[in-house]
């Protein structure tokens, strides 16, 4: 289906800032004739991008049949359809369940993907998730609500590991976060909290894994807010030196460098 004529293109919006989208994202915008938008999750400023005379459709109060059926009728039409999510859309854009229906109809889809939150915090900060011989694994997760966790996902297995970690959607449950952050990193090591990561009102708050609770109370922290743990997040906060990675090593040896040998 990726090489159909005219495909539905869905579109990661990136984190917020309107000059994070990709190139190919923003050329599609200002090839579109309908975009099927994600509401107020996506910035509106995004929307700059696309010609006068393309129409622009809000999803937030609609049903999945009603998106896709959108998705369709501008397909059908001979439209340039764009769905754009917020972030990137594999990860929490329920976009499976729009690729499903679309296939079923004969409808045609593609993929731009889109900038994460937790890469634009990571960038905000200057963190570097994988530190040589601190951590070399990010671990994307979030906590349960209204949609459960798979068995085996739940966030203390994960955070058993002690790998770097980016929780989304989890700011409601703070005291069970800290809990188990607390048991896996201990009580003060660091954590990042970054509110609406590249917003213009967007703004980070330090905290540790035993005051996360309190901080996300104090300081109004909601669903927006991606929270960023482990030993490279520590070590970033304290200040600790970390291992220099063998990449740039005047001796280490790859196939552009010293012959490969």
């Amino acid at each position: 289906m990726e090489n159909a004529t005219n495909p539905v293109i869905f579109v990661g919006a990136g984190p917020g800032d309107p000059e994070l989208i990709t190139v190919a994202g923003k050329e599609a915008l200002a090839a579109a004739d309908l975009i099927v938008t994600a509401g107020s999750l996506v910035n509106p400023e995004i929307l700059g991008w696309r010609k006068g005379s393309c129409r622009v459709e809000d999803s937030a109060p609609m049903n999945l049949e009603e998106i896709v059926g959108l998705l369709v009728e501008g397909w059908r039409s001979g439209l340039k359809t764009v769905r754009l999510h917020t972030g990137d859309p594999s990860l929490y854009g329920a976009v499976h369940e729009q690729f499903v229906l679309l296939k079923e109809k004969g409808v045609p889809y593609r993929v731009i993907p889109g900038v994460t939150a937790a890469m634009a915090a990571a960038a905000a900060l200057g963190l570097e998730f994988t530190l040589p011989e601190i951590t070399q694994t990010l671990i994307l997760t979030r906590t349960a609500g209204r949609t459960p966790m798979p068995p085996g996902e739940d966030l203390a297995s994960l955070c058993s590991h002690r790998a770097s970690v980016a929780l989304y959607l989890s700011a409601a449950a703070g005291a069970e976060v800290s809990r188990i952050l607390s048991e896996a990193y201990g009580p003060d090591s660091p954590v990042a909290l970054v509110y609406r990561a590249t917003w213009p009102d967007g703004r980070t708050v330090w905290t540790t894994a035993g005051g996360l609770r309190k901080t996300l109370e104090e300081e109004k922290l909601d669903r927006h807010t991606l929270m960023l743990c482990g030993p490279a997040v520590a070590a970033l906060r304290n200040g600790t030196e970390a291992p220099k990675s063998r990449l740039y090593d005047k001796d280490f040896s790859h196939g552009y460098r010293n012959g490969g040998q």
